[in-house]
């Protein structure tokens, strides 16, 4: 099963939501739909899923429209979409329905799922007397309650503690086991790193980078230094850097950051650290991550 955009556009009078973009999900897996507020994540998803028109284009599944005679969708909006004054039990048995399962059925799945989830005791709560982050979970459910083969997940991490945090991660890594296509739009660029093998960056409706995440960050090569050591020896560490060609980006609790064309200089670099009988405890050089990627293809319109 693939899903295919193909020169998609979108106006809303003479704004432009979305401006020619394409990209393919060839294989199940994590795809990321990634942008700044207002890039045009959303409208596309809402295009792929028929809950809008595109004004030009192409969008298929397996070669057809989607739409709810094709395929099983799941759809997790950023904007919460739960009843606040329902029971969480009865509206879990109404979204299933909506997406073509039986009464027992819906209801079977809600049980185990409100299980699975560690909410079993707000079955019969109200959905506005849940906090932000149990609500999120009813969210999910209703997403995922009929067992869908492409799901749509917009910021699912967001108003999440830790804990569950690592509860809705697990839950993803059981759907890429279970060889479900997900495409996943988020802020968190460490989470999307952790689980999108292919992505595509909009900026003001239009991609800017797309392709396969590990050879967009192989293309880039070791661009990156980070430098560990106690601070009271970053005044001696930063010129020594400098020194040797290499730019000084950033100073944190517990390391420096720096830019490099090379690793020799970085090399050359550590031997004087430790000939200045300065021993970092931390000195990776690496490729960027999707964080500096992102802010280097659309921090300047921000």
């Amino acid at each position: 099963m693939a899903l295919t955009v193909s020169n998609v556009r979108k106006s809303f009078g003479d704004k432009k939501a979305v401006d020619g973009l394409s990209f393919e999900i060839g294989e199940p897996g994590v795809f990321g739909l990634l942008g700044t507020n207002g890039a045009g994540k959303t409208t596309t998803i809402r295009m792929i899923l028929g809950i809008m028109n595109c004004d030009e284009g192409e969008i298929l599944w397996d070669g057809k429209p989607v739409n709810r005679e094709n395929v099983k969708y799941g759809y997790m909006p950023e904007e919460r979409g739960i009843y606040p004054k329902v029971r969480v039990h009865d509206q879990l048995i109404y979204f299933g329905q909506l997406r073509g399962m039986s009464c027992h059925d819906a209801s079977k799945a809600a049980t185990l799922w409100l299980e699975r989830l560690g909410v079993s005791e707000y079955a019969r709560m109200n959905a506005e007397k849940l906090s932000k982050g149990n609500q999120q979970k009813i969210q999910l459910i209703t997403a995922l309650i009929h067992d869908p083969e492409l799901i749509f997940l917009d910021e699912p991490f967001s108003s999440l503690d830790p804990i569950n945090t690592d509860m809705f991660k697990s839950i993803i890594g059981q759907l890429i086991a279970d060889k479900r296509t997900i495409v996943m739009s988020s802020h968190q660029m460490s989470t999307v790193e952790q689980y999108c093998r292919d992505l595509v960056i909009l900026d003001r409706g239009r991609s800017v980078l797309r392709g396969n995440l590990h050879s967009i960050k192989a293309g880039y090569g070791h661009t990156n230094l980070t430098v560990g050591c106690d601070a009271k020896l970053f005044e001696r560490v930063i010129p020594i850097a400098q020194k040797h060609g290499i730019k000084f980006l950033e100073q944190r609790a517990d390391s420096c950051e720096f830019k490099i064309t090379s690793d020799e200089y970085a090399h050359a670099f550590l031997r004087e650290l430790i000939d200045s009988g300065i021993f970092p405890d931390r000195y990776e050089i690496r490729e960027p991550s999707l964080h500096e990627i992102f802010i280097e293809k659309v921090g300047a319109a921000v």
